[in-house]
């Protein structure tokens, strides 16, 4: 017997699903009408497994399984209870696989040398996050911030998605300025760059690679990785004129120098802090350097719009998408 709408929503919020993540999995033909229907409530099931990443046998025998519960990598993580790690795994592969699908591969990021990317950022203007965004873009590699979160509270930073040798990469957290976001996604490139996500491998970073210490050896490659990418050498050092400053002649700073460098001058002003350990006078300066703060997630986003091709999912699969992005119309 094939249970209605309330108790399915009951059961997937008992397994630890967000009340945002359910809605958003929700089909829009869903109605009234529909529930006296055996045949639609079995549809209704089945949809919101595939959107979710659940068995949907299981889900049919009014038990929740979570398909993908064990596929992901975690870097940095404090939390060790199971049951947010299976639904954030199976609830990031389900919208990584979607994006994959949606996305026209044309071309392999898997062995692309921080060199030969920064020489194509180049090409653009200086390596940034719009340039990063663009590169991953034109690859076939999907990048997109996720607006609806299927935890109660967030446990992850960014994670790559491996499909059938594709990638795809999620960000959760928002920021202000882009220049804090391009060292995590040059970061992310670098896993998948370096070979860390093979195959059908995920891979979450669980706190902001650039504010984490304690790195295995594929975290410090991938960052090393990032700092090639956006400023020419892992190991450059970011010379200023002065020994103290304070926000205004650090903005100064670094818009002048940012030509000569080939450097974002928000990526640089982020250098500087870290070499100088100056991160207050750093974020201030941050405001003169980009007078107008955007929510980054807008941007990414607004890009993801415009790339995906949501034809070729199935109608319930492209709503979800929409809405799990906040790309819909309505």
């Amino acid at each position: 017997m094939i249970g209605d709408a309330d108790s399915l929503r009951d059961e997937l919020r008992t397994a630890g699903l967000s009340r945002a993540a359910v809605d958003a999995a929700w089909p829009d033909w869903w109605s009234d009408q529909a529930e006296a229907s055996v045949s639609a409530r079995t549809e209704l099931r089945l949809a919101v497994a595939r959107n979710l990443g659940l068995a949907p046998k299981a889900l049919v025998g009014e038990r929740v399984d979570f398909v993908w519960r064990n596929r992901a990598r975690f870097k940095h993580l404090r939390a060790e209870d199971e049951v947010p790690l299976a639904v954030l795994n199976s609830f990031g592969v389900s919208v990584g696989r979607s994006l994959i699908e949606a996305t026209e591969r044309n071309g392999d990021m898997v062995g692309l040398s921080a060199s030969d990317l920064r020489a194509l950022l180049l090409d653009m203007g200086v390596p940034d996050l719009p340039g990063l965004l663009t590169v991953c873009w034109a690859i076939g590699v999907p990048v997109a911030h996720l607006r609806v979160w299927p935890l109660t509270q967030k446990a992850m930073h960014a994670m790559v998605v491996g499909q059938h040798g594709r990638h795809a990469i999620l960000f959760s957290r928002e920021a202000s300025y882009p220049a804090m976001v391009a060292f995590t996604l040059a970061h992310e490139i670098g896993h998948i760059a370096l070979g860390h996500v093979p195959a059908d491998d995920v891979l979450v970073d669980a706190e902001d690679p650039a504010g984490v210490a304690d790195h295995d050896d594929e975290e410090t490659a991938a960052d090393r990785y990032a700092l090639e990418v956006l400023l020419g050498d892992a190991d450059r050092e970011i010379l200023i004129d002065f020994d103290t400053f304070n926000h205004a002649e650090l903005a100064d700073a670094v818009l002048r120098a940012s030509p000569q460098y080939g450097i974002d001058p928000g990526t640089l002003a982020l250098a500087v802090a870290y070499r100088r350990n100056a991160w207050p006078v750093a974020m201030a300066a941050m405001k003169l350097i980009q007078p107008e703060p955007v929510a980054v997630s807008d941007l990414v986003n607004n890009v993801a719009r415009t790339q995906l091709d949501l034809d070729r999912l199935g109608s319930d699969s492209a709503v979800f998408i929409e809405r799990t992005l906040g790309i819909g119309d309505a």
